[in-house]
């Protein structure tokens, strides 16, 4: 069971709310990737399948300079720069830009992701669609909001008319294994969507857009938002066993707690 006791957000140098702070660097580091959508991006590979743009970086860039601003003291992990200030009780876990390749090739289905932990315990998330300028939230123990609509998710109790979303990532065994889940269930629900984007799909599942959506090969940048705002609408998320997923997982499940039970108990018997 995942702890959903309120906490008390750390307050910036400059007296400002952790969420202020999260909220400022998502807003503006949504512009950038508005303002360069559709232009020519600077653009390297760094995997297959696993591009970086020049908007990747330029998000980064400022979320950064406004979260180091305001906590000086508090760790980083980023998708692009890395883990900085390791050990610090407080984290701040980063996807400037998390959908890349549906930004590369002109598809408007791409976010900001940002979420503040103390230790392992996300008490904070963010995720930002500067296309749709839909603003997702959560603050342990609060609720989940999108933009200032308190959100849930779907009540869908059976697999038959679940909307399920999955996206593949960039391990290619475990790629090859999730779509061969994906075909065996397709005839057993009502439809689904591969996103492109792991944190817009857990923030369809916190909205109810989703019924459910899992995913093999996260990363803690990926997910860390997602946890936080699927948990406080009222699901859950768990990995492949069950458990109550950590940012650590790389595999997890978001649904309705019926719903998820229902879909990990036919993973069993498939």
């Amino acid at each position: 069971m995942t702890d959903k006791r309120p906490v008390s957000l750390p307050i910036s140098r400059q007296g400002q709310s952790s969420y202020h702070v999260a909220r400022q660097a998502a807003l503006e580091a949504g512009k950038i990737l508005r303002r360069r959508f559709g232009l020519h991006n600077a653009t390297r590979v760094k995997g297959r399948r696993n591009l970086v743009t020049e908007a990747d970086l330029l998000s980064e860039k400022t979320i950064l300079k406004i979260i180091t601003a305001a906590f000086p003291d508090h760790g980083i992990m980023s998708e692009e720069a890395g883990n900085r200030r390791e050990g610090s009780e407080y984290t701040w876990i980063i996807d400037p830009l998390d959908g890349t390749n549906n930004f590369h090739y002109g598809i408007p289905l791409f976010c900001v992701n940002i979420a503040l932990a103390r230790r392992d315990d996300v008490l904070l998330g963010v995720t930002f669609d500067p296309m749709r300028n839909e603003f997702y939230r959560a603050v342990r123990g609060k609720g989940a909001y999108l933009n200032n609509k308190k959100i849930a998710v779907a009540d869908v109790a059976d697999l038959n008319d679940a909307a399920v979303g999955v996206d593949l990532g960039y391990d290619a065994q475990r790629s090859d294994d999730l779509l061969g889940t994906a075909i065996r269930l397709w005839p057993k629900i009502h439809c689904m969507r591969l996103i492109g984007s792991s944190s817009l799909g857990l923030a369809y599942v916190a909205g109810g857009r989703m019924s459910l959506y899992f995913h093999r090969s996260l990363y803690p940048w990926d997910s860390a938002s997602g946890l936080l705002l699927v948990r406080e609408a009222g699901g859950e998320v768990t990995n492949y066993r069950g458990r109550a997923a950590t940012i650590h997982d790389r595999e997890i499940i978001a649904a309705n707690p019926r719903l998820g039970r229902e879909f990990r108990n036919w993973l069993k018997r498939k």
